[in-house]
């Protein structure tokens, strides 16, 4: 563990080359709109990435400098502030040059789930001991970097089940720091997860979307999404989500500040 830690702190020390900082400012609008400070600290976390993690290619997608900067970055922005371990339980990420095929579930209105081979933008792997991996989309990841507003990002999706697994369970409760966190955040989003697939069933408009009714997981994925993407609206609507995800995520997107910084917006 020192040696792992005293690897990872030189990697961070090292300069972040001009022209990963150009691709980031050119593909990803979010990173530009980081502070110094936070920038800094993503760069960092961006270098222990690229070192850490495994990237292929397949059916017949090329793994660029591109491919991997946008990939790590995004995933790297829910790990800014925190103590992480950079996504242990996965060591590889496997990108298509499109949608691909894959087993999916769905749960219908009476509760019933059923299984189906359909086309997948992303998926997360969580087998013990397996790494992984992380597969995805490459058009999908474009799009989620291109626009950081509209709350759909499959960066984002993917690798928050990635920090869900880190509790043993992908079940829709990351591991946190002590058991009355853990009891709130069940109680909370438990009635909030409920409330949500009423929501959607009844056809009501969600700032959530509507793949979180699937179950416990996928609504922690996809309000993590809403979360750094539509931070205001969700706080807006889903107040209490809101907040538990800003104590976890050390992030506050809808005031346009980390909870590290002293000035909200400080360049």
């Amino acid at each position: 563990m020192w040696f792992k830690q005293g690897r990872r702190r030189k990697l961070r020390a090292q300069p972040f080359p001009d022209q990963w900082s150009r691709i980031l400012t050119a593909r990803m609008p979010a990173y530009g709109r980081l502070s110094r400070m936070d920038r800094a600290e993503l760069e960092g976390h961006v270098r222990v990435f690229l070192a850490e993690k495994y990237f292929e290619g397949c059916g017949g997608m090329e793994i660029t400098d591109e491919v991997r900067l946008l990939i790590a970055a995004q995933a790297c922005v829910l790990l800014l502030h925190r103590d992480t371990d950079y996504f242990p339980g996965m060591r590889s990420v496997l990108v298509y040059p499109g949608p691909f095929q894959g087993a999916g579930k769905a749960i219908g209105p009476a509760g019933m789930v059923t299984q189906s081979v359909g086309w997948r933008h992303g998926e997360s792997w969580h087998t013990p001991g397996s790494g992984g991996p992380v597969v995805l989309s490459w058009p999908d990841v474009l799009a989620g970097a291109a626009d950081p507003e509209d709350g759909r990002n499959v960066v984002y999706h993917e690798f928050a089940h990635q920090l869900d697994g880190e509790s043993g369970w992908v079940d829709g409760a990351p591991a946190l720091d002590d058991q009355a966190a853990a009891a709130e955040w069940k109680r909370v989003m438990s009635e909030q997860f409920r409330m949500h697939v009423r929501a959607v069933w009844a056809g009501v408009p969600t700032v959530i979307g509507a793949y979180g009714a699937q179950s416990p997981a996928e609504f922690f994925a996809v309000a993590t999404e809403a979360f750094f993407e539509r931070g205001a609206a969700l706080r807006a609507a889903n107040p209490e989500v809101y907040r538990l995800l800003a104590a976890y995520y050390r992030q506050d997107p809808a005031a346009g500040c980390s909870m590290s910084q002293d000035v909200c917006g400080a360049a």
